[in-house]
């Protein structure tokens, strides 16, 4: 009996200790994360990806659906007067499930919340009508913020409004890119998270803790067999030289063990003409044995392709 009556007190002590580190490790860090206001990263970051960027009900299968639209904003949609300096603005079509922040404005913390409930008027947004949002700057308690303005209520700007006048060169489309990042797996090579010293100086720096209000997932990555992406769209702006390393990463780094992402191209180019892999494919290895001089083209890419999407996130990755 005395054997037993102290294996139940050390199994009690056991559970107390487990119980305390989980509430040290778990539980009062969330306290100081929920208390951490949103940075301009954070904010951009909510309203370019829109809701959960993984495994979804609105996306079982993780096609890039149920995502906004970022669009680079040149003249008033309602006067189609030029807009000095342009803006970047978020479309969100009708049905395009809100970013946490429009749905808990509480995460965006102390002074954001107030201004992008109080002046963007966040709140009145609905999924079934749809909105457009942006970033503007205003001032609370003597402290100016960035914060969310939802231009359908403050404009009466609507989703159809602005992608009436937007060009396909001025939509990014990264909201749809970060699912396909998630669902092919980049973030099992690459990381989106620079550790420190030499990492800095080739990489950038470092993300803030604020950078991720509202994120899901954060797609730091485990493990890093490639360079590390967090400020790549900084350090390479090429979107043609996205393409050839997207279609076949030997064009760009002979060495690369990066696979192809060809098949992200769909069936068809972007003049609608159907994509020959094979005669593709086999040109390239003409190439590589020294048949010919030039490797052959890389197929333009349709308005809609997955691969259009991947190569937009990655370009918004500053």
């Amino acid at each position: 009996m005395a054997g037993f009556r102290e294996y139940k007190i050390g199994s009690r002590l056991f559970g107390i200790a487990l119980g305390g580190s989980m509430t040290i490790t778990l539980f009062f860090p969330s306290i100081n994360i929920a208390s951490v206001s949103s940075t301009d990263i954070a904010l951009t970051k909510q309203l370019s990806v829109g809701h959960e960027s993984g495994f979804n009900l609105d996306d079982p299968f993780m096609l890039g659906k149920n995502k906004p639209l970022s669009v680079s904003l040149k003249v008033d949609p309602m006067t189609n007067q030029p807009i000095d300096g342009g803006m970047q603005v978020y479309v969100y079509e009708k049905g395009t499930s809100f970013p946490a922040g429009i749905l808990h404005p509480r995460i965006l913390g102390e002074g954001i919340q107030e201004l992008s409930v109080q002046q963007g008027h966040v709140t009145d947004a609905q999924k079934n009508v749809g909105a457009v949002f942006t970033l503007a700057k205003g001032t609370y308690q003597g402290k100016q913020y960035s914060y969310i303005d939802n231009l359908t209520a403050t404009k009466g700007w609507t989703p159809a409004d602005v992608m009436r006048v937007a060009k396909d060169e001025d939509v990014s489309d990264a909201g749809k890119g970060k699912t396909m990042f998630i669902r092919e797996g980049c973030w099992w090579c690459h990381t989106l998270l620079p550790e420190e010293t030499q990492d800095w100086q080739v990489f950038g720096a470092p993300p803030m803790l604020g950078d991720f209000n509202g994120e899901s997932p954060t797609a730091f990555g485990s493990d890093r067999k490639a360079p590390d992406l967090l400020h790549v769209g900084s350090r390479n702006s090429s979107k043609e030289w996205m393409m050839m390393h997207f279609f076949n990463p030997r064009l760009v780094q002979p060495h690369s063990i990066m696979p192809r992402f060809d098949y992200l191209w769909g069936k068809t180019d972007a003049d609608g003409k159907k994509i020959d892999f094979a005669k593709w494919r086999a040109e390239y290895n003409d190439y590589r044995e020294g048949k010919r001089v030039t490797p052959p083209d890389v197929p333009s890419y349709a308005s809609d392709s997955e691969i259009r999407g991947l190569i937009d996130f990655i370009l918004s990755l500053k």
